[in-house]
């Protein structure tokens, strides 16, 4: 399966893609340039909005708006007035510090990660914040904390540190939002590039951007086997997501991240916004519940 580009956006680090259903647009970041694109479905349009702060995340409110993962924590903010509101600090004190992927669960918590900007590993920790805003610890000593999913029946929490190339599963209580240690469920092979980003789709299986892997690969979390791939004309695969009305295409973002004036040369489209019409539906995300 080949991708086709849905905007030529010429990302640095290209990231955080998203469907804002009732928007009915597509969102991604360009971390290191600080800026949120907004793809309109229907008029076929893009806007950028440019940032003070790196962002990494992007996620729905429960009133809509945005909600962004940032350096120093975590922000509301309104698409329509550019106007941000700050809501909790997220190892704002670390220099070099920043978030990076996120998710809500069902229960409208906010789970995230963090990492040192040079990599420095396990430096990095994933969080949770909870309606009433408290931040708490989940996980530590990780060095790139990316993609996460759950499992659907709720029971899983599936969940990547990007140098390990492996995708960890977790006991997930979601009355709770407790995590367990259970098993490694996907090992990837370093010539496959690390995993990133990844999206869960309505049977259950993984969809995970490689980094270095010139594509987003289909896995299957229960015997660990890779099922599809998507490809793409660019090494610096980074994330994915279900978008459109019938949440059967994946969006999926790029970067120029890590590649010299001779990579570029050999692959121009890095950094580009892809589409790709897939068999299988995605799973609607859940909104923050503040």
């Amino acid at each position: 399966m080949n991708a086709s580009v849905l905007y030529p956006s010429q990302c640095y680090l290209g990231e955080g893609p998203c469907w804002h259903a009732e928007r009915k647009s597509c969102l991604w970041v360009d971390i290191e340039e600080k800026k949120i694109y907004e793809y309109d479905w229907l008029k076929k349009n893009t806007r950028c909005h440019r940032l003070d702060l790196r962002v990494s995340l992007i996620v729905q409110s429960k009133d809509d708006h945005l909600v962004l993962g940032l350096e120093g924590g975590i922000a509301k903010y309104n698409l329509d007035d550019g106007t941000m509101v700050w809501l909790v600090d997220i190892e704002k004190e670390y220099d070099k510090h920043r978030c990076n992927d996120g998710k809500v669960d069902s229960m409208g918590r906010l789970w995230l990660g963090t990492l040192h900007r040079d990599f420095k590993q396990g430096a990095g920790s994933l969080y949770c914040v909870d309606e009433n805003m408290r931040l708490q610890k989940k996980h530590d000593n990780l060095t790139i904390s990316n993609g996460l999913a759950w499992s659907l029946d709720n029971s899983r929490l599936y969940f990547i540190d990007s140098p390990t190339n492996k995708v960890q599963s977790f006991f997930f209580d979601d009355s709770t939002g407790d995590i367990q240690f259970e098993k490694d469920v996907i090992h990837i092979p370093t010539k496959m590039g690390s995993p990133d980003g990844m999206a869960i789709d309505e049977e259950g299986m993984l969809w995970i951007a490689h980094w270095g892997g010139f594509g987003v690969y289909r896995w299957n979390p229960i015997n660990g086997e890779l099922i599809d791939k998507v490809e793409l004309p660019v090494p610096n695969v980074s994330s994915c997501a279900f978008v459109g009305e019938n949440l059967d295409q994946l969006l999926i973002t790029t970067a120029r991240q890590d590649l010299n004036e001779e990579d570029l040369k050999k692959y121009p489209e890095s950094g580009n916004v892809f589409i790709k019409k897939i068999s299988v539906k995605g799973v609607p995300s859940n909104k923050c519940a503040f």
